[in-house]
């Protein structure tokens, strides 16, 4: 109790004491207005005895403050009780007395007698004088609240010209300049003086700091390098400017692009856009069309009916294709334009090395002030990962055992000529549910895998037995009657990661061999029938390149009939799609069709004079720019025929050379390339629309999110920061094949343009800095990047035997 009665006339006390204080300040307060009032009115009557009666006023009041110090204290407003210094303690003194201090979070105020000149507002202030103060803190001392005590300036005027405006004016502590004239105060400079704040100790934040967090992200403001080569090119530059030209000219031809842009077919104006799909495998009727296609030299031709002559998508013929790819192919091999392209992609890595350091923390401070965003919650696409491996091996084992702990007597496989359930399976081999393990399951990538893709697939057989692989990670096999039960159980698990996740999306690529054309009704019906949508989710389909295999087993006779089988249900779908009403509403998943196998093989050049797929008859597989040129040729046809009717488009995305470039360094550290060896970090430099992908987080990651895990490892090796993460990740939503509704909810209004305008810092937390010096860049990167060449050895996505996969990953767009 005691204690209580203290304490409650302690608080009494103090509050008495403050309201002494205040009452104190406002008495100085209106004696200053009234004599001030009383100057003022002498100077109408009195013209020059008013600046007299100024000076004495001035000079009374410098020696009544002469004897005078302040007491800090630590109360919110200063303490304003005055002592005199003299002889017997001190008895209060009476009049005004001057008090010099600026409350913390305010700009210098600038008070001016009537009629006088701007030239002494920028040295003096009633009398006293403004002193330049530094950029660390915009106050002459070191606190708030810190007194002029032992100051020998505060009595002597300084000249204009020893006094550097300059800084005051920049950070909107005058408005004169150098010479002490007026000059107007940009509106940035009037709302960076006034929000200049401090704290308790009186340190302000850094006026850089406080300008970029103040400011709209399309005003920062930021170092910028115009650094070029020589202005006037040498004959021999001029030659290789106009040979790459040409080389980009002749690509033109080969790229598909869409008759009407996304982002003009579509324009989104309800900000809840976009809205979940309710019922996605709904099927509704459709008219069947009147075309009429059929397979002529391994391209898919497209006739308005069936007596039209006239072709409707025409596309360059394989002797075009393989006649340029030659052209190309000695472009590159020319030391002139190896030369001049290797100097231009050293100096934009040099360039933005030297962007990082002048700018980086300007781009730190400008993702501060992006509200709610940052890596963990901006939009991140895994652009490259196979389906079945998509899950952890400690999931899968989960999996396992669960089935095997609820459902032993269910009939998964047939077997040498009888049914076995899942129970009799793991009896033959010897093996319980405690006995499981993720040693023993045996699917994670390691030391024996490195330079042995053979091994490496060996992998996905769970517990190094293939029957396993069939039950769990294959959709064709048969249980209870549906196709791939578990396998699409396993997949619902992941997707519902996913959604969890909110902020993590897949391509999950998923496999059709050509072998029969039943295969993608098979697909389509296993996806359809386990329900497997999700938001966060799309699909791409990939074509091993197999047909060696095909060939020996008997299963085809030709190259043709792998095309027969890939493409034609394909049209057949798009000009009925009550034919295939399954395959029908699964392609409006399907985003991409990629290519897969081992690109380390050795394998010759294809030329003009190769024979058609109907005449490739023998053992040999074909090379990949053969595969590509195929693919590539029935695709743009198939996407003609595809956007003419309103339905979704299918880009070519090759496992080798996509655009953009979906980089695994994890997997590639496992099978072909060390680490740190790795070129995504150069390409990151360069400026390349680079973006990080899983492949196999089965084989490769160990975490619940392997793709967080994936940014983890080149954060801390490669030492990115918070932009380059979430940069990287912007790419990788912008070169995935999700719609433009998502796209323009997940990065942006006008994620489409280039440079900063495309650009939405809310949304992906990527600076406008950052943006527009990669635009600032581009020029010198378009020259530079059609004559990459192989020397980036070895990874998982292309450049890894010579320089036709770059040729055709620059024209398969």
């Amino acid at each position: 109790m005691a204690a209580l009665v203290g304490a409650s006339f302690v608080a009494v006390s103090a509050y008495y004491m403050h309201r002494k204080t205040l009452n104190q300040l406002l008495e100085f307060a209106k004696t200053i207005e009234r004599e001030r009032d009383v100057a003022a009115a002498a100077a109408e009557d009195s013209g020059s005895d008013a600046v007299e009666h100024l000076k004495k006023y001035s000079t009374r009041r410098r020696k009544k403050s002469s004897g005078v110090y302040y007491r800090r204290g630590t109360a919110p407003l200063p303490d304003a009780t005055k002592f005199t210094s003299d002889g017997g303690g001190g008895g209060e003194v009476n009049g005004p007395v001057h008090v010099d201090f600026i409350p913390a979070g305010l700009p210098r105020l600038q008070t001016l007698p009537e009629g006088k000149s701007d030239n002494m507002s920028s040295t003096t202030r009633a009398g006293h004088i403004i002193r330049p103060t530094s950029p660390k803190s915009p106050i002459a001392s070191g606190s708030a609240f810190e007194s002029a005590e032992g100051s020998d300036d505060e009595d002597i005027m300084t000249d204009n010209s020893k006094l550097d405006t300059t800084y005051l004016h920049t950070n909107g502590n005058a408005n004169v300049n150098a010479n002490g004239e007026p000059v107007p105060m940009d509106a940035s400079s009037i709302i960076r003086a006034q929000s200049v704040s401090g704290d308790l100790h009186g340190v302000p934040p850094d006026p850089v700091a406080a300008d970029i967090l103040r400011k709209e992200p399309e005003h920062e403001t930021f170092v910028r390098l115009r650094i070029s080569p020589i202005e006037i090119p040498s004959p021999e530059e001029v030659e290789v400017y106009r040979t790459l030209q040409g080389c980009l000219e002749m690509r033109k031809s080969y790229v598909y692009k869409e008759a009407v842009s996304p982002w003009e077919k579509e324009l989104i104006t309800d900000p809840s856009t976009p809205k979940p799909i309710l019922n996605p495998f709904d099927h509704t009727p459709e008219v069947k069309s009147d075309h009429y296609f059929q397979m002529e030299d391994g391209v898919v031709h497209v006739y308005a009916n069936k007596e039209s002559k006239d072709e409707l998508f025409p596309v360059a013929g394989a002797t075009t294709f393989f006649t340029d790819l030659q052209h190309i192919l000695k472009v590159i091999a020319a030391g002139n334009i190896r030369t001049l392209c290797h100097h231009r992609l050293v100096l934009l890595e040099q360039k933005f090395n030297l962007h990082l350091m002048l700018n980086a923390d300007r781009e730190f401070l400008a993702q501060k002030s992006a509200p709610h965003r940052d890596f963990y919650n901006v939009r991140k696409v895994d652009t490259h990962v196979h389906h079945s491996a998509c899950m952890n091996q400690k999931h899968l084992l989960r999996f396992i055992k669960s089935k095997l702990r609820k459902e032993p007597d269910e009939v998964v496989i047939f077997r040498d000529g009888t049914y076995l359930t899942l129970k009799e399976v793991f009896e033959s081999l010897d093996l319980t549910g405690y006995d499981l393990n993720v040693d023993l399951l045996d699917v994670h990538a390691d030391k024996s895998t490195f330079h042995r893709f053979d091994k490496f697939n060996l992998k996905y057989n769970p517990c190094g037995q293939s029957r396993l692989r069939e039950i769990f990670l294959k959709q064709d096999n048969l249980i209870q009657g549906t196709l791939g039960r578990f396998l699409g159980e396993l997949t619902k698990q992941v997707f519902q990661d996913l959604t969890a996740s909110k902020y993590q999306m897949a391509e999950y690529r998923i496999s059709i061999y050509g072998r029969k054309m039943s295969e993608w009704d098979q697909l389509a019906s296993w996806i359809v029938n386990n329900d497997l949508y999700s938001e966060n989710v799309v699909w791409l389909i990939q074509l091993p390149r197999l047909y060696n295999v095909y060939k020996e087993m008997g299963i085809v006779t030709s190259f043709q009939n792998i095309l027969d089988n890939i493409f034609l249900p394909l049209f057949e779908v798009t000009v009925d799609p009550n034919s295939h009403p399954q395959l029908h509403v699964f392609l409006k998943q399907v985003v991409g069709l990629d290519l897969v196998d081992d690109e380390s093989k050795p394998e010759r050049r294809p030329t003009k004079h190769m024979p058609t797929p109907a005449e490739w008859t023998n053992i040999f597989n074909p090379a990949f720019s053969y595969y590509a040129y195929y693919c590539y040729a029935n695709l743009y046809t198939l996407n003609k025929l595809r956007e003419s009717k309103g339905m979704t488009t299918i880009k070519f995305r090759p496992h080798s050379g996509e655009i953009g470039l979906a980089m695994s360094p994890l997997s590639n550290n496992s099978l072909f390339l060390d680490y740190h060896r790795n070129p995504f970090p150069m390409f990151f430099l360069r400026g390349l629309n680079v973006s990080l992908s899983t492949d196999d987080p089965l084989q490769i990651h160990l975490t619940k999110e392997p793709l967080v895990e994936e940014y983890s490892i080149a954060a801390s090796v490669w030492k990115l920061s918070a932009c380059d993460l979430c940069e990287i990740a912007r790419n990788s939503v912008y070169q995935s094949g999700f719609s433009h509704a998502l796209k323009h909810h997940w990065i942006g209004k006008e994620y489409y343009k280039r440079g900063p305008d495309g650009n939405d810092i809310h949304k992906t937390n990527v600076p406008h800095i950052r943006l527009e010096f990669r635009e600032m860049g581009l020029g010198t990167l378009t020259i530079a990047y059609c004559s990459q060449s192989a020397g980036n050895a070895g990874t998982n996505f292309g450049f890894c035997r010579g320089e036709e996969q770059v040729i055709v990953h620059c024209w398969m767009k």
